[in-house]
């Protein structure tokens, strides 16, 4: 299923609108790396293994807390760009549910112009995060087992 812009979560479709606006590859990137500026310190504690996302070439950590049903997510990259894919989802995802967020398809990218800018092991960085994020929701509504 394709997402559009009317399907999307309010604050992931000012995003895409956004990046629609943004003409050129090097302005898209440019936007990409003002997100990831604008990312909050993530702890160095939250730079463990079980936060590490599998199969990106840069180094890039998402932690997800619930609070009230909701999700708020943290992230970090080595690189600035990855940084500002992560930074982006953060922007768009946070504050949905679960439920939201694991019924959402990552084919917006599309929409965004991005995916035609970003190398193969970006755009392959950017699903892996998608769905990292994914799976981070769904596991924050377990009860942590201590």
């Amino acid at each position: 299923m394709s997402s559009s812009l009317d399907s999307l979560p309010p604050a992931l479709a000012k995003i895409v609108q956004r990046f629609k606006r943004a003409s050129d590859p090097k302005r898209r990137y440019e936007q990409l790396i003002w997100y990831g500026q604008k990312l909050p310190e993530f702890p160095e504690s939250g730079k463990i293994p079980e936060n590490k996302v599998p199969g990106c070439v840069s180094q890039v950590f998402v932690i997800a807390s619930l609070d009230d049903d909701k999700v708020t997510f943290e992230g970090d990259s080595d690189s600035q760009l990855t940084k500002g894919l992560v930074a982006l989802l953060i922007e768009g995802l946070n504050g949905l549910t679960p439920t939201q967020i694991v019924q959402l398809t990552p084919d917006f990218i599309q929409e965004t112009g991005l995916n035609v800018s970003l190398t193969p092991s970006r755009a392959n960085g950017f699903y892996n995060i998608f769905k990292t994020m994914q799976k981070k929701a769904l596991e924050s509504q377990q009860p942590a087992s201590n």
